[in-house]
């Protein structure tokens, strides 16, 4: 194979190196392939070609001669036996603290719940580290990125299980990183390759598809761009037009909410995207407009982000018209200098004078990243830190407005509160309603694109609400608040939750057969506290759970926590209804619960009058009752005594590890609730959906148990699950 030379990687370049600076990557080439001499990669190939793969990479971002040497030198310390202090001898410090900087990294482990050896602990602190070196130099992580880049690019040389590993961490961690930083080109082929690897079959499917349909889509982008050309040129507009074929991935994401909607793939019509680069920021909007006049703009489907600019400093009109044809088409429209903000993001800016200082100013621009850093200094607990990581930095953005038009992004889905949170925390301790372009909204509200947030405070407010902190209600989405909601409650309550924790750790510690002045001492070592009482008001405000005090208390004793007995299947607990279901209307009638949507009480409820069988008991959104055509069948009824436990299948979708059915069900009995049947699906992704059959007084009892449950380790979903197949409508 062909190895690109000194002279090559200096080109790409470009004029971003001084003739200085390009004598330092020539030295540091030559140092690299000795270093590496006699080593190859997995694929065969010389080891070399891995670090000059990176640095071209960093060289296309238009990084300085220090980090293109830096590449190439990334890994001559890990696997060649180079000191760091040989590396600033001969390179010099900035160099130096490069590649010190990405070893580090390289060092990591960021594992997933589901993987053998993970610790939440070390998973904080890992990517605590990660973070901090971005702050202190951003250019260490766009190595690392690059470096990734290539290791996807070959990851077919590996064992498939160091595939789905890899694949997944880099999905999770690398992809929305390089997002974040507004590396878009990286993190779109990143996010394509790791697909690949985690979903062979729909990338397969999609890539067939998409082949299938390319000439016509071509001749049709080919169509657009000869219209909208000869219009700018008529209004003396100087552009240049391509077409942007979507990602893979990203086409996957597409057809999932299609789906959703009963649409296929055959309904995205937007597979492509034409973009129009101009010269100045006039050009820009004069161009809108003229693509407003050729075809019609489609409501909703029009973002301004030169006004408003995105927080990874991305800048871009976006809008879908009614193309030709009928056929929905997005058009982005930018400056030349936009486009490279929008290609190589930070790096466009980030630049290094010889021995000058970085760009502060845009340090200034990326406030996720100062909020970070507020954040590793405020929490000391792993879970809250790895939380905030995962719903606030790595998550899809809204952008909303505050009332003075300043532009705050937060994960899709936060609410009014979340927002408060975000401007300051005073504002949303004292937090007591919301305006939402003008009109008074609940807080539970989820933020749109474009919303205009007002919060209404009271300083006679005696602060936050414990609902704010049940994840069932929805009036809390980022980590952000969440834990500053929590540390309220701690510093206001602290001497009542030391005491409710207490007794809390000692009746938990009853009922599994331990004593607190013999388990004490380990239980401070195992969560890390120093004093007794620290621990206790953890437990008492919920930072220290029951089921993890019991998973932890099992392992010391040696022991699972018991699994629970196979038992009969939902149809047969079936409660007395005698006294509990009342059908208005009527006298005493033969009722009972329906399989297919198995209601307990305070669900919402309606009765279907059968042919042989009674009255069969539905909730109101129970798909047979929705879909039925026979109205005069639909019978009033209201619950009637409670006590009575009722049957209801849960689904519980979870990573796959050793203790998940025990922690799962201590929780369960923690709730005095009784398992009457489990089963478990095991997936090849690695995650397992247990299947559960509840007896339950009633829906307040299962939205506690909810609450409980998503907050086992490694559980990412739990719901109430209907009997597939059922019609209990005859």
């Amino acid at each position: 194979m062909s190895i690109p030379s000194a002279a090559e990687l200096i080109s790409r370049a470009g004029d971003t190196v001084s003739p200085e600076r390009a004598r330092l990557i020539e030295e540091a080439y030559r140092f690299a392939a000795q270093a590496h001499e006699g080593q190859n990669r997995k694929t065969g190939d010389p080891y070399i070609v891995h670090p000059i793969d990176a640095a071209m990479t960093v060289a296309d971002l238009n990084l300085d001669g220090a980090a293109i040497a830096a590449a190439l030198l990334h890994d001559v310390v890990e696997d060649c036996g180079v000191s760091n202090a040989d590396i600033e001898k001969r390179f010099g410090p900035d160099v130096a603290r490069l590649v010190e900087g990405v070893t580090k990294l390289s060092r990591l482990n960021l594992l997933r719940p589901e993987d053998a050896g993970w610790d939440e602990d070390v998973q904080a602190d890992n990517l605590r580290k990660m973070f901090l070196a971005m702050a202190e130099d951003i250019r260490v992580v766009v190595i690392k990125l690059a470096d990734r880049l290539h290791n996807m690019r070959t990851l077919h040389a590996l064992e498939p299980r160091k595939q789905v590993r890899i694949a997944r961490e880099t999905m999770d961690i690398y992809a929305p990183l390089a997002h974040r930083l507004g590396l878009g080109t990286i993190a779109h082929e990143l996010e394509d390759l790791a697909f690949q690897y985690l979903e062979p079959e729909t990338y397969e499917k999609i890539s067939g598809l998409l082949a299938a349909s390319r000439e016509s889509r071509e001749r049709y982008v080919t169509q657009v761009e000869k219209l909208l050309r000869y219009e700018l040129s008529r209004q003396g507009i100087v552009a240049e037009l391509s077409g942007r074929a979507k990602t893979i991935y990203s086409i996957h994401q597409k057809m999932q909410k299609y789906a959703a909607m009963g649409k296929s793939f055959n309904d995205i019509y937007d597979l492509l995207a034409i973009r129009v680069l101009v010269h100045t920021l006039a050009d820009c909007y004069h161009a809108l407009g003229v693509v407003h006049g050729l075809w019609r703009p489609l409501p909703g489907l029009f973002d301004d982000y030169i006004a408003n600019p995105r927080e990874n400093v991305y800048q871009s009109l976006h809008t879908t018209v009614m193309g030709p044809g009928a056929r929905p088409l997005e058009v982005q429209i930018r400056t030349y200098e936009m486009h490279r903000t929008a290609e190589y993001g930070v790096a466009a800016h980030w630049r290094y004078k010889e021995g000058g200082p970085r760009d502060r100013a845009l340090e200034e621009r990326i406030t996720w990243l100062r909020q970070l850093l507020d954040w590793q200094r405020e929490t000391a607990e792993a879970a809250e830190f790895v939380e905030f990581v995962k719903t606030d930095i790595f998550k899809d953005q809204v952008f909303v407005f505050s009332p003075k038009g300043e532009v705050k992004d937060l994960p899709a889905g936060s609410t009014p509160i979340d927002f408060a949170f975000r401007i300051h925390s005073d504002i949303g301790f004292h937090c007591v309603g919301a305006r939402v372009n003008g009109k008074l909204v609940p807080l539970t509200y989820q933020l749109q694109n474009g919303d205009v947030v007002e919060i209404v405070t009271s300083r006679s407010s005696r602060g936050p609400s414990r609902d704010w902190l049940n994840p069932n209600l929805g009036y809390v989405r980022t980590g952000n608040a969440r834990s500053k909601i929590r540390q309220w409650f701690k510093r206001q309550e602290r001497d009542e939750n030391v005491v409710r924790g207490k007794e809390m750790v000692e009746r938990e510690l009853r009922r599994l057969g331990g004593s607190l002045p013999d388990l004490l001492p380990e239980m401070l070592t195992w969560f890390r506290f120093d004093a007794a009482d620290d621990f206790y008001a953890s437990v008492g405000y919920g930072g220290t759970t029951l089921s993890q005090i019991a998973g932890r208390l099992a392992l010391h004793l040696n022991r699972a926590a018991p699994e629970p007995e196979p038992a009969p299947s939902p149809a047969a607990v079936q409660p007395d209804l005698r006294h509990t279901i009342r059908v208005l209307g009527t006298g005493d009638v033969l009722t009972q619960i329906a399989r297919c949507c198995s209601p307990v009480p305070g669900d919402a409820i309606t009765g279907y009058v059968t042919r042989a069988r009674g009255v069969t008991i539905h909730r109101t959104d129970c798909p047979n009752v929705v879909k039925s055509t026979e109205t005069e069948r639909l019978v009033d009824v209201e619950w009637g005594e409670r006590g009575q436990l009722f049957p209801v299948a849960v689904k519980v979708e979870a990573w796959d590890r050793v203790g998940l059915l025990r922690d799962i069900s201590t929780v369960v009995a923690d709730e005095k609730v009784n398992i009457a049947s489990i089963r478990t699906d095991h997936h090849k992704d690695q995650t397992v959906t247990v299947s559960i059959t509840l007896e339950t007084t009633g829906v307040e009892q299962l939205a506690r148990l909810f609450a409980k449950m998503e907050g086992v380790h490694g559980v990412f979903g739990v719901a109430r699950e209907t009997e597939a197949g059922v019609r209990e409508i005859a």
